[in-house]
């Protein structure tokens, strides 16, 4: 998985709104680079039919616009590998409980 670490970092700033976790350590974001023309993420939701699609993809878009000043920003949204709990960083287990 390539990383970005400035740019995951900076995705620290979007949570799931529905669990109060920042996605980075929810484990939902696979992989982010930057490229010249445009910033590439691949990520997952804990759900495939979360009905927060739109708000979290939207502000992973804005989050990166606004970090490199680019209007390309990618977004691929992937149910494989599917999101498990595993994926949580410790302090996201810690927070919601699963320790």
């Amino acid at each position: 998985m390539e990383q970005t670490p400035s740019l995951l970092e900076s995705l620290k700033e979007v949570y799931d709104p529905e669990l109060g976790v920042n996605i980075v350590d929810l484990g939902l974001v696979y992989e982010v680079k930057e490229e010249a023309e445009r910033v590439y993420v691949r990520m997952t939701l804990t759900t495939p039919g979360c009905p927060l699609h739109d708000t979290i993809v939207g502000a992973v878009r804005w989050v990166l616009q606004q970090k490199t000043g680019k209007d390309a920003i990618e977004v691929e949204l992937v149910w494989e590998p599917q999101w498990t709990p595993q994926l949580m960083s410790d302090n996201a287990k810690e927070m919601l409980g699963y320790f």
